[in-house]
């Protein structure tokens, strides 16, 4: 692993100083392209206007009338912690504006696939909807689009993935990644842009005197949600999420969020009071989204819904549950996957430059996760194939892809296609992340032809490993307040939480769990502790680390702990 040291501007590192910024924060910040007091600035107030929203007025008014006929407004869901947490933001704000009937249907990942088919709009029409709103899908729902409008239904896409070279012809859509939106932050997740549309919906209501300003009902009880979902799909964090995901967690800090949000802390064993946007990330969105893998979405959103304590903690025990059931389920695919890999891999040579691994045995629902968990190990392009358990679908193959910087995932998907028509029946995602179906007879053709694309797109410096540092930590900075003062900072996909390295004495190390190694560190003459988690290999006596700063409570007492995240080779 090479470790990258980020700029830091002096400049701007002096202007945040000037401005009140701790020095320590001030330095961060500058490495993260911010050289103003005023973008740290997380009021709403700040938060950028609506109105550049392309579509955005067209479906308030959609709305607004719909309201006032008092038509039945159905949700199309998406069965990921952001289409959960958008669908729950959806129904909230629908309802506390006013909508009288408000119901929502989610995808089943096996039996329905992704996004809005023409036998979800049947089913939307069936149940006596006159309206059919998606969120965090859509934009590429042409069919489907076409029979909910065939149906006589309304049809709004809320959505925030990449579009298809066609558009569907809905009646409104907001997605600020369509053609001809000048919205600045294109990283909005799909939570977001439905925030957004409450927003403006209550604008129109506004207009049409059902509200005063200051009767208005208040919109910002929703964004407890709109942070989690933010958080949870790994969304670049740009300085308008930041300012969505910041106002969100001052309120669960508050105890200002859902009866779910406040079970599911419970569950998982993390504190609402100092909660930070790692639990959104690693406690809360992987229950959540552990029902849409292995159960049904519909959980997750009852949860996200409901006002009843006791029914909230019900369900967050439910999701907890599915949740170990699934890390069960990966930690069994992840070490097939693992030895797949190795199987394919020379020792003697460089692996390929996009990897692809299928078992029979693989659960489509995690597929995701395990190929997160190969890019990661091998710092490839990685797709992981399980078979699809949707009925009449035994030849085919559900596959999830993670990417490295350098490498368009979905660009990628699209390139294989037109160079092998046919190979891929469906496929979309984003730069990152992505998936695609295929036959089981096409397999060895797409792992070829992924490969050759990877090969042509990567070099050798991007496939090597890359960690970007903050460079050394003085030794003044290395105080439990302070990292409790980092972590209570918001950091995420595109603004990295800060990560320091330096050349570390390693004082002694052991194996704990049979797979973390806890040490004990000499870091500028003092001594710290340390833990690399996943790692079993010894260090060597002096070894270039990088490190997470944290707060480590034992018997009461707080103390600096340093949480390795890799070694300079």
């Amino acid at each position: 692993m090479q470790f990258i040291p980020r700029d830091m501007p002096p400049r701007s590192i002096w202007a945040l100083e000037q401005a009140g910024v701790h020095p320590l924060l001030a330095r961060l910040y500058a490495a993260r392209g911010i050289s103003q007091a005023t973008t740290l600035d997380v009021a709403l107030a700040h938060l950028l206007p609506p109105t550049s929203l392309k579509g955005i007025e067209a479906a308030a008014v959609l709305l607004a009338d719909a309201m006032a006929a008092d038509k039945k407004l159905c949700i199309v869901a998406d069965y990921d912690c952001d289409g959960a947490t958008a669908c729950a933001v959806a129904v909230r704000g629908l309802r506390l504006l006013g909508a009288r009937q408000v119901s929502y249907i989610v995808p089943d990942r096996v039996v329905d696939g992704y996004g809005l088919t023409p036998p979800i709009a049947e089913r939307v029409k069936a149940s006596g909807a006159d309206v059919l709103i998606t969120v965090d899908n859509g934009i590429a729902s042409v069919d489907g689009v076409a029979t909910a409008r065939a149906l006589c239904l309304q049809v709004l896409v809320t959505d925030h993935h990449l579009p298809a070279a066609v558009m569907p012809e809905a009646d409104a859509i907001v997605n600020p990644n369509q053609p001809g939106c000048t919205f600045e932050s294109k990283s909005l997740a799909g939570v977001g842009v439905m925030f957004y549309v409450l927003l403006v919906l209550r604008a129109e209501l506004r207009k049409r005197g059902v509200f005063t300003a200051e009767q208005q009902p208040k919109l910002d009880t929703l964004l407890p949600l709109v942070a989690l979902g933010t958080v949870a799909d790994v969304v670049k964090l740009d300085a308008n999420n930041r300012r969505l995901v910041a106002q969100g967690l001052a309120r669960v800090r508050k105890g200002q969020m859902p009866a779910g949000m406040s079970a599911l802390f419970v569950a998982s064993g993390r504190q609402s009071a100092t909660c930070t946007s790692q639990d959104f990330g690693f406690a809360l969105g992987p229950r959540i989204n552990a029902a849409g893998r292995l159960s049904d979405m519909t959980l997750g959103i009852e949860c996200l819904t409901t006002d009843d304590v006791g029914r909230a903690t019900e369900l967050a025990t439910q999701l907890d549950r599915i949740n170990r059931e699934r890390r069960e389920i990966e930690g069994d695919m992840r070490e097939q996957a693992l030895e797949l890999a190795q199987d394919m891999l020379d020792p003697e040579e460089e692996p390929p430059s996009a990897l692809c691994v299928f078992d029979p045995d693989f659960h489509e629902g995690v597929v995701g996760i395990v190929a997160s968990k190969l890019k990661d190990l091998h710092h490839r392009p990685t797709f992981v194939f399980a078979p699809s358990q949707a009925a009449g679908k035994g030849h085919e193959l559900k596959g999830s892809g993670r990417s490295i910087p350098g490498f368009h995932l979905r660009d990628a998907l699209d390139l294989v296609a037109k160079r092998h028509p046919g190979v891929l029946l469906r496929f979309g995602g984003h730069a990152m992340a992505a998936g695609c179906t295929l036959e089981e007879d096409n397999l060895a053709t797409f792992e070829e032809a992924l490969q050759q694309v990877a090969a042509e797109w990567l070099d050798a410096a991007t496939l090597q490993r890359r960690l970007e540092t903050d460079g050394p930590l003085l030794a003044e900075y290395r105080r439990p307040e302070l990292a409790d003062t980092l972590a209570r900072e918001v950091w995420g996909q595109g603004f990295a939480p800060p990560t320091f390295s330096e050349n570390i004495e390693v004082l002694s190390q052991r194996l704990v769990g049979e797979k973390h190694l806890a040490l004990k560190l000499r870091h500028q003459g003092q001594p710290v502790d340390g833990i690399w988690f996943g790692r079993v290999d010894p260090l060597p006596a002096v070894a270039h680390l990088a490190f997470r700063l944290e707060a480590d409570e034992w018997q009461g007492n707080k103390r600096v702990r340093f949480v390795i995240e890799g070694m300079a080779e």
